[in-house]
């Protein structure tokens, strides 16, 4: 009987134990615990993280290459960099996780500033593990406006009215023209190339040689070609203008992501660009060389030529890269008020360094 009641006793106490281990294995985890999963769940983001971002630094650089922008050795030196950085970067991190679960390890029954102040910070920890380098890609410069030298030069005419261009009264090879300026080249729209607005401001100087012996007389406020008395070894009237040339540039491009800029490449590419300029005569001088009574003589004529004072027209370019066929003719006259208009026209080559 004794044995009987020591039996149930030993079955009762048994029963009682497997209950209360289950009632311990039921009991939500501590808020301890969560954190510290969550730290280690941390450590795996941080890798992937790391080298999605290698990833496309890789990409980038490859892109460099092949727009040759950089070159072969700078790119495996580029990729060498970017690895080793990666693999700093997740070391560090790591270390950092691996303080803090250590710091929560030691003070896991105890509700201090750490801990609270880990509660808070974990998630923003996971959020923002790449933040510099997430930051760095967003606030990438994307280079929407370029500015360089703008240069042009090669031959100068006129067209006069009532006369076709063939029986044009000036040397087709002595008459020339030089351009020089500054010009900014800006991006149209946010994420294509496409199409560019390009202005600046650029001094023109247009020449005019005539032939048979001539030069210019104004007579009474018209501009007149006369025979000159001697000899002339040079008979030229440059005309020098201040414009301000606007274009709009169409053509393809390669997008280019290289030290945390973001610029679109037009070298080696077509372009094709229209438009026009406007701006004032600053000033006309007429340029003679001749020999009197055996002497050689330059003279600088600086005399009231008439020319306009409001200078506009048409230009337009086809380039590849930075080399153009260049064309421009001015809508406004030569001279002013004069009976038969004259306008200016030019052709040759432009320069765009940019």
């Amino acid at each position: 009987m004794k044995l009987t009641i020591r039996l149930v006793q030993l079955v009762v106490c048994f029963g009682f134990m497997s209950q209360l281990m289950n009632a311990q294995d039921s009991i939500p985890k501590t808020k301890t615990e969560i954190k510290l999963k969550k730290l280690n769940a941390l450590k795996d983001e941080v890798k992937k993280i790391e080298r999605e971002l290698l990833k496309k630094e890789v990409k980038a650089i490859d892109s460099s290459f092949n727009n040759k922008l950089i070159t072969k050795e700078q790119a495996i030196q580029l990729k060498k960099e970017a690895a080793k950085k990666r693999a700093s970067n997740i070391n560090n991190r790591i270390a950092i996780i691996d303080n803090k679960l250590l710091l929560l390890q030691r003070n896991e029954n105890e509700e201090d500033f750490e801990t609270a102040y880990l509660e808070e910070s974990i998630e923003k920890f996971l959020t923002h593990i790449d933040e510099n380098d997430q930051n760095e890609n967003s606030s990438k410069k994307d280079k929407r406006i370029r500015s360089g030298l703008l240069f042009a030069v090669g031959f100068n005419n006129a067209l006069v009215e009532g006369a076709s261009f063939e029986d044009s009264p000036y040397k087709f090879g002595g008459s020339r023209f030089f351009e020089i300026g500054w010009e900014w080249k800006s991006r149209v729209f946010k994420n294509t190339n496409f199409m560019r607005f390009n202005h600046g401001i650029a001094l023109q100087m247009n020449g005019l040689k005539p032939d048979n012996n001539r030069f210019f007389v104004n007579r009474n406020n018209q501009i007149v070609l006369e025979d000159f008395e001697n000899d002339l070894d040079k008979s030229k009237l440059t005309i020098t203008n201040l414009v301000i040339p606007v274009h709009f540039e169409f053509g393809p491009s390669n997008k280019v992501v290289a030290d945390n800029k973001i610029s679109y490449d037009t070298k080696k590419q077509f372009k094709l660009g229209l438009g026009g300029y406007l701006g004032a005569n600053i000033g006309a001088r007429q340029k003679l060389k001749y020999i009197k009574e055996g002497q050689k003589v330059k003279e600088k004529q600086k005399k009231d030529f008439s020319t306009s004072n409001i200078i506009y027209g048409l230009s337009g370019y086809v380039a590849i890269g930075a080399t153009a066929l260049y064309v421009k003719y001015d809508l406004s006259p030569i001279f002013e008020n004069q009976n038969t208009t004259q306008n200016n026209v030019s052709l040759g080559v432009r320069f765009n360094v940019m």
